[in-house]
């Protein structure tokens, strides 16, 4: 049995402590949010904070997760960014976007005006199919408007 704090609720899994974590939030709870996209940690698309920190759902095990707290695409409390992604129309097949969000999420988090340069570094390990950089980076810089504002 292996204990999870996920989006703020405690779940005990009856499941090989191996399982990556993407394959328990989909199939054991029901959360479907996260994407299988690779399987190898490389596009993003299973991005989910650890305490905090982006991490791939598809290479994290669920027994590293022990006393940890886990938020995936439906805890992410922050409306404002969600709606500078939908002003920007990001989404184009929307596979990517739960992973494109949680990884912008992490980046403001700890930057709440990030440079150019640190979305590059932040949105790297995310690919999006249909190419929509641009959009991506406008929302987040879109967002940090919205930030300052509420200064």
């Amino acid at each position: 049995m292996t204990s999870l704090k996920i989006n703020g609720r405690l779940f005990t899994l009856d499941a090989d402590p191996r399982m990556p974590l993407l394959w328990a939030l989909r199939d054991l709870m029901g959360l479907t949010g996260t994407k299988y996209g690779c399987g190898a940690g490389l596009c993003g698309a299973c991005t989910v904070h650890v305490d905090g920190e982006p991490m791939r759902a598809c290479l994290t095990s669920i027994q590293s997760l022990e006393g940890k707290s886990v938020t995936t695409i439906e805890g992410l409390a922050d409306d404002k960014l969600k709606d500078s992604w939908r002003r920007h129309k990001v989404p184009q097949c929307g596979f990517c976007q739960a992973g494109q969000l949680m990884s912008a999420a992490a980046l403001v988090s700890k930057h709440p005006a990030p440079s150019d340069s640190q979305i590059d570094e932040a949105m790297a390990g995310n690919i999006c199919r249909c190419g929509t950089y641009t959009r991506i980076r406008a929302a987040i810089k879109d967002y940090q408007g919205k930030q300052e504002a509420k200064s």
